[in-house]
């Protein structure tokens, strides 16, 4: 039988610095974009700081089944189940528009990364869509670990960035137009980047649990490109060597997605002549849009009212009427990712792949 002992804590970041300072080690965080928990590891016991804890005289989690009972001291002792399993809450509907100009949410993440929230309330809990920049570049310090999810992608907004995953062979660097799914709980490590270096993260659920792997040494000696995380494969886009489907006035450059995914997801880049529509993907259950150069007129089908969004501004929607969306007069390039059917990954269940 195992347990970790829980304690209150306001300020995650420097008291969990003085704790490794006496020789624990940082084993989990969550969320990675503003990590309000960690679980750490070291003489011979685990420890979880939670800033979510209002009590401070702590509480002791044991796995197992039995009913929950308070020390004399105070502390509360529960049992809980082994692991924590991946439920993708249920999805409220909605609209959200985030600007670049006038957004000032900024906050530092993981590995000192800045993460910028570009669906604030998250309908119900079920996505998350992030903006991520380092400003100054160079080695990032990062360490082996993977995120417990039902969907997660990455696309190279700006600059560059040297990464490395499980069982994909060296280390490679993602440049500007690149992409890359992560399915669930493959291993993997940021090393290094450019200056103002910015990249676009959307998966579900919002809020999930990074994990690091502490005995894992990346590159891994065995490669197998085609193996299966969580039913899921590796995809690495490359967009100067990927086809474009061209049409009189867009093109589409597809991101590999559905087929890493088994359908799951579609998601692609599209590109405006000025005053071009945008083609329809059908009628989602989610969508995002994030403008990557020049505008975007997007008119809701139930409004009159019409949203121009610039380089930096995301829309995304779930569960709602399909928008007219129109190239402003510069034309527009436009990162795309829909959800054709929310239910095929409702209540989704993982198992470890190592």
């Amino acid at each position: 039988m195992t347990g970790t002992v829980v304690f209150g804590c306001e300020d995650l970041s420097s008291t969990s610095a003085f704790f490794v300072g006496l020789g624990f080690r940082v084993d989990q965080i969550a969320p990675a974009d503003d990590p309000a928990s960690m679980l750490l590891s070291g003489h011979g016991l685990q420890m979880r700081l939670d800033r979510n804890v209002a009590e401070k005289k702590g509480r002791l989690d044991l796995v197992g089944e039995g009913p929950s009972v308070v020390a004399p001291n105070g502390v509360e002792v529960r049992y809980v189940a082994d692991g924590r399993p991946l439920i993708l809450p249920e999805t409220v509907p909605g609209r959200v528009v985030s600007r670049l100009e006038s957004d000032d949410s900024w906050a530092e993440g993981r590995a000192a990364m800045l993460y910028r929230d570009l669906i604030p309330g998250r309908f119900g809990g079920a996505f998350i869509a992030s903006h991520i920049k380092i400003p100054l570049g160079g080695p990032v310090p990062d360490s082996v670990h993977y995120h417990q999810v039902a969907f997660q992608l990455l696309y190279c907004y700006r600059g560059w960035v040297r990464v490395v995953y499980q069982d994909q062979g060296e280390p490679f660097v993602m440049h500007a137009g690149d992409a890359v799914l992560q399915p669930p709980e493959i291993r993997h490590r940021v090393l290094e980047s450019s200056d103002a270096f910015e990249i676009i993260e959307l998966g579900c659920p919002a809020v999930h649990d990074t994990f690091f792997d502490h005995d894992l040494a990346l590159p891994t000696q065995n490669i197998d490109v085609t193996r299966t995380f969580n039913g899921q494969t590796f995809v690495r886009h490359v967009a100067t060597e990927a086809p474009v489907s061209e049409a009189p006035t867009s093109s589409r450059r597809d991101l590999g997605i559905f087929a890493g995914t088994g359908g799951l997801v579609e998601a692609s880049v599209a590109r405006l002549a000025p005053g071009a529509e945008l083609p329809s993907l059908g009628r989602p259950d989610f969508s995002f849009r994030f403008v990557l150069e020049g505008e975007l007129n997007l008119t809701p089908r139930e409004a009159a009212a019409t949203d121009e969004l610039r380089a930096g501004d995301a829309m995304s929607s779930a569960h709602r009427e399909v928008e007219a969306a129109t190239a402003g007069t510069r034309g527009c390039e436009v990162l795309e990712v829909v959800v054709p059917d929310v239910c095929s990954i409702e209540g989704t269940r993982l198992v470890n792949p190592a």
